[in-house]
């Protein structure tokens, strides 16, 4: 039972397995009469003696594909024809026998006019045709024919984009072939760069001498060259360049070939010289490793150790190797290796990698075509596809519609990821969204900076800037400049030690801010004095003079000095970020006070209005003395113990009367008061006329006296513009002359009118001999603020007049596109964090100055300040005069006094008056006794009494009087 048992499970098992067989079978049989293509598919390759090295790509990147099985079923065979170079008889003929053995698409070849005819013919028998090679043709191609090289626009739009990024000011094109002018043209029509100054210039074709041109462009201080010559061409172009000083820290190179990294540049990394170019190989890709990995892998299959190359077509690498590059080999003992380094050198190419992409696209879009069951069957390739039936292939136009996205949109877009980067096309069969790698010479070799993509434009690394700032750093380590400057206080002076050398000759404040730069960016500088002696300016001609000019010839690395940023300036050389801010001003000089007049206290009324006060003092006096005389009021009892007095007294007699009003207007008061109502009425009013009269002569006085007050024709740009008296000017060939030259404002523009018509010239040759011109009297001075400040503090008779006009800075000049500009901003900008700018300039400017640091600008009504003697001194005068006139009438009244007393009864006035003076000297009290007759001259009776201020009298009186009074 067992046994029947495993015998029928046995025989089910077997049938079970035969009939799984039976179903592989037979989907094996369907898949096949399914597939669409054959199991062998043969692509034809049309190359030029001089392109073993495409050869051998090609064949390779068929190797592979068949390698990695892109194609599950099918394998691609490589069927190659060779032809000379430049011959189209030939390749018509050699396309032709292609097209008999069934090729399903033509490769190459590489020249313009065999691939041309090539192209004709593939297209009239609708037979994919392949290139790798730069077509100047701007009509789009053949419904047939696929180009992975960039489209010649996309190329001058990435050259173009470039060119406008470095924002060169000047450059030059030199080109070997005619075909350059093509490339660049995207360049040469954008309205942007034909602003610029640009050179064209081509090399004498086919004598491999490029230094005659080189020395034309040295002449004209072109610094940026952009180079298009063939890839065997860029070593000799740089070391001719080089041999004649056209190859320094300042000059750039861009060269449009795309096989700049397959080119020795070793000898060239450390000259300076910035060296650029575009990619289309990427070399970090993960495609072109995996390449070289195989390279590897097959060199120990392809070469034998006993030095033997087997193939024929190894044979002529090496020989090209030989040829091309001219390298020696003799102590290697094994050719693999040297084989295998030549090659891969050689699928750096552009060309030689666009192979590889091509081949790997024809078979992306087989296998696509397959994928999507296309009706393609197994008659896919057919004998009767010939030149002599001029049949087409009904396939071709199908494949061609795939590679070029031509096809229904259900269908995913074919994108292929090759050595070259993504392969894309549209519907003409120009290449699309390919990227350009940006590379730049470095010390380290080429390296890796940007990207150029027709959307994006160029976009730099992340790190390309700090990158770029560390090299050019390097760079500029342990490197003597030349820098160049003018000499003007005191920015850069003349050493007063006449035994100092070099650098030490100089100093100032320019002179310290390099030496604080230098010792930042750590490089070395000579210091020399600008030829001509001029800043720079610009002739009708174009041409510049001065630091300018040595700059543009390369004659100095930098110019440090007083050199103000302008357009015009900025446009021929670059500058650094400002060191010093500042504007335009006026220097003029101070107007010379008038000394005070000694009567100035007078001055806050007018004369007529002194006239009328005295006149109304005098007035007043009578009137009020005319009144109390008539008004009854005013006539009181002297006496007022005696009821029935038989007189009455008027207090306001005519001295009384004066001694009254004057007391009033001086308001010190008087003991002397009106009783009437009518006096009152008149003394009120004479009152409040003083109080009014000497309240504003109050105020008046106070602003006459302590302002002072000074007479200024100018205040500011508009006065100055408004008046023809005053001369005023700017210095020849600077930034200042400039700003009112080109100003359209209607001030400066009338300014620079005047300046420049005016005779003699206001114009001076330096700055030095316009302060100097100030100091004549009479002219104003444009210039800077900076250096008015510097000039003010040491020439206390000149001031600033007004506000500043304009507002500039100072920088650093550097020749135009120099590499060096950006890391002395940097330094710039540390000084100024760091405070040490600012202590820079209150070294030369405050610190060595002698008028106190006053920087107060002049005005019309200056700040009020302290009163001088002579500002008071006829307040003195008038005391002296006062005391004086006082003496004189006292004396007078002692003489008068003594000439009503007998002569027998005094001695003579002299001696009476040298007496009384002693008395007074002496200080003997305030009494006195009374002499007697019989101790005196009855001339000396005359006494008088200190105490109760009697006058003199005779000795009778005074007896008289005692008896009156009981006196003893």
């Amino acid at each position: 039972m067992k046994t029947n048992e495993i015998i029928l499970l046995s025989f089910h098992q077997i049938s079970s397995f035969k009939f799984l067989i039976s179903i592989f079978y037979i989907w094996n049989i369907f898949t096949l009469v399914q597939s669409s293509l054959p199991h062998v598919v043969k692509i034809g390759g049309l190359f030029e003696n001089g392109d073993e090295s495409v050869e051998l790509a090609f064949r390779d990147a068929i190797e592979k594909i068949n390698e990695e099985a892109i194609l599950p079923n099918t394998r691609l065979e490589a069927v190659i024809e060779k032809l000379e170079r430049c011959d189209s008889f030939q390749a018509s003929k050699r396309v032709c026998s292609l097209l008999h053995d069934g090729v399903a698409a033509v490769f190459g070849p590489q020249s313009v006019e065999t691939s041309a005819h090539v192209q004709s013919t593939c297209d009239a028998l609708h037979v994919p045709h392949m290139e790798m090679r730069w077509d100047f043709k701007f009509d789009p191609p053949s419904n047939h024919s696929i180009n992975l090289f960039p489209h010649p626009l996309a190329l001058g739009n990435a050259f173009r984009d470039l060119i406008k990024l470095k924002n060169w000011k000047s450059f030059a094109i030199l080109y070997e072939e005619n075909e350059a002018l093509v490339r660049m043209q995207e360049i040469l029509k954008d309205p942007s760069l034909r602003e610029k100054r640009i050179v064209v210039r081509q090399f004498p074709v086919g004598s491999g001498e490029y230094r005659t041109t080189f020395k034309e462009l040295h002449k004209l201080a072109i610094k940026n060259i952009i180079v298009d010559v063939p890839q065997e061409h860029i070593y000799n172009v740089l070391k001719h360049a080089q041999q004649v000083d056209m190859l320094s820290d300042y000059h750039n190179y861009f060269f449009t070939s795309l096989d700049l990294h397959t080119v020795d540049l070793e000898e060239f990394q450390y000259v300076g010289a910035n060296i650029s170019g575009f990619s289309l190989v990427d070399l970090n890709s993960k495609d072109f490793g995996q390449i070289l990995n195989k390279l590897q892998r097959d060199s120990n299959t392809r070469y034998n150790w006993n030095g033997g190359i087997v193939g024929d077509s190894f044979d002529s690498m090496v020989r090209l190797q030989y040829t091309i590059f001219s390298l020696n080999y003799a102590n290697f003992f094994f050719v693999a290796p040297l084989c295998l380094q030549t090659y891969t050198y050689e699928l750096k190419q552009t060309e030689t990698a666009l192979v590889y992409d091509a081949v790997r696209l024809f078979a992306q879009t087989l296998f696509e075509i397959e994928k999507n069951g296309a009706t393609i069957h197994q008659n896919f390739q057919q004998d009767d596809v010939s030149c002599e039936k001029e049949k087409p292939w009904r396939f071709g136009s199908t494949i061609s519609n795939y590679m070029r996205n031509v096809r229904n949109k259900i269908h995913d877009v074919i994108e292929v990821n090759g050595l070259t980067g993504p392969i894309k096309f549209d519907e003409t069969g120009s290449r699309i969204d390919f990227k350009l790698l940006l590379l730049e010479l470095t010390r380290e070799g080429l390296k890796h900076f940007g990207d150029w993509t027709p959307g994006e434009k160029v976009t730099f690394m992340s790190n390309y800037t700090k990158a770029m700032t560390e090299i050019y750093r390097d760079t500029l380590k342990n490197k003597t400049l030349t820098v160049v400057t003018i000499l003007g206080e005191p920015y850069c002076m003349e050493a007063e030690d006449d035994n100092r050398t070099g650098n030490d000759r100089f100093e100032g404040y320019c002179v310290d801010l390099i030496k604080e730069i230098a010792q930042i960016l750590e490089f070395k500088y000579v210091i020399k004095v600008v030829e001509d002696g001029v800043y720079g300016k610009r002739n009708e001609r174009g041409e510049w003079n001065g630091m300018i000019k040595e700059l543009i010839e390369g004659k100095a690395d930098i110019a440090v000095a007083d050199l103000t940023i302008t357009y015009e300036r900025e446009a021929a050389v670059d500058f650094t970020m400002p060191f010093m801010s500042l504007g335009i001003g006026i220097l003029y000089k101070r107007h010379k006070k008038d000394p005070p007049k000694l009567f100035s206290f007078m001055s806050p009324l007018a004369m007529d209005v002194w006239v009328y006060l005295i006149t109304s003092f005098l007035g007043v006096t009578l009137f009020l003395f005319f009144v109390a005389r008539f008004s009854p009021y005013e006539w009181v009892n002297p006496h007022p113990c005696v009821k029935e007095p038989h007189e009455l007294k008027n207090n306001f007699s005519m001295k009384n009367t004066l001694w009254f009003t004057i007391g009033c207007l001086m308001q010190q008061g008087c003991d002397i008061m009106p009783r009437s109502l009518s006096t009152r009425v008149l003394a009120a009013s004479w009152w409040f006329f003083i109080l009014i009269l000497v309240s504003s002569y109050t105020a008046n006085l106070a602003a006459f006296l302590t302002v002072e007050r000074m007479v200024n024709p100018i205040e500011s740009a508009e006065d100055l513009s408004k008046q023809t008296k005053i001369p005023y000017g700017c210095l020849k060939s600077g930034s200042t002359e400039a700003f009112f030259r080109n100003s359209n404002f209607s001030t400066y523009a009338r300014m620079w009118s005047f300046m420049e018509s005016y005779r003699p010239s206001v114009f001076v040759e330096s700055n030095k001999k316009g302060v100097d011109r100030v100091e004549k009297g009479d002219y104003a001075y444009l210039m800077e603020s900076t250096s008015i400040e510097y000039i003010v503090e040491r020439k206390c008779d000149l001031y600033q007049v007004g506000s500043l006009l304009d507002s500039k800075g100072y920088g650093i000049a550097t020749p135009p596109d120099s590499q060096y500009r950006s890391i002395i901003s940097d330094a710039i900008l540390k000084l100024q964090e760091e405070g040490k700018l600012h202590m820079l300039k209150n070294r030369w400017w405050s610190g060595k100055g002698k008028c106190g640091g006053k920087k107060e600008t002049q005005k019309v009504s200056g700040s009020a300040s302290e009163l001088g003697l002579a500002n008071v001194g006829g307040v003195f005068v008038v005391l002296a005069a006062g005391s004086i006139i006082a003496i004189i009438i006292c004396i007078g009244e002692f003489i008068w006094k003594m000439e009503n007393i007998p002569r027998s009864e005094r001695e003579h006035i002299c001696i009476e008056l040298l007496r009384e003076i002693k008395y007074v000297i002496c200080c003997y009290g305030n009494t006195r006794p009374i002499r007697k007759v019989s101790d005196m001259n009855p001339a000396r009776h005359l006494i008088i009494q200190a105490g109760n201020g009697l006058p003199f009298l005779p000795m009778n009186s005074y007896q008289e009087m005692n008896n009156k009074n009981n006196y003893s």
